[in-house]
């Protein structure tokens, strides 16, 4: 069992960033997959950055490449996204996930969630 706990949302300027964190409990956080999604009011959750244990290769979508980064902490059980350059669309509820396995863009095979932080960009 992983709870999963966000934190590091709120409202900024375009152009500005923010850092989010996800907080997991369990001992055994070095063995998932972690993944950043979002949702936007009116759209469906979407896919966007994930980390593998090891903290390895990192994947993003490409609405947010270049400009988010993805990260983990094992020792603290935590994992991150720093979002630069942000834009008015990156406004949305986001939420860290966790799966086992291998890396996945498919939130239907990511077994635990957040509850999500809100971040909203103002133009």
């Amino acid at each position: 069992q992983v709870q999963l706990v966000e934190s590091g949302g709120g409202l900024v300027q375009a152009g500005g960033s923010l850092r989010l964190s996800c907080a997991a409990s369990g001992r055994t956080f070095s063995s998932y997959v972690m993944g950043w999604f979002r949702q936007a009011p009116g759209k469906e959750r979407e896919f966007v950055s994930a980390i593998p244990w090891n903290g390895g290769n990192t994947y993003y979508a490409d609405y947010v490449k270049g400009r988010f980064t993805i990260s983990r902490d094992n020792v603290k059980n935590t994992v991150f996204l720093q979002m630069n350059s942000l834009k008015p669309e990156d406004t949305a509820v986001y939420y860290c996930a966790a799966r086992l396995g291998a890396v996945s863009f498919s939130l239907d095979s990511y077994k635990y969630w957040g509850q999500g932080t809100q971040v909203t960009v103002s133009s």
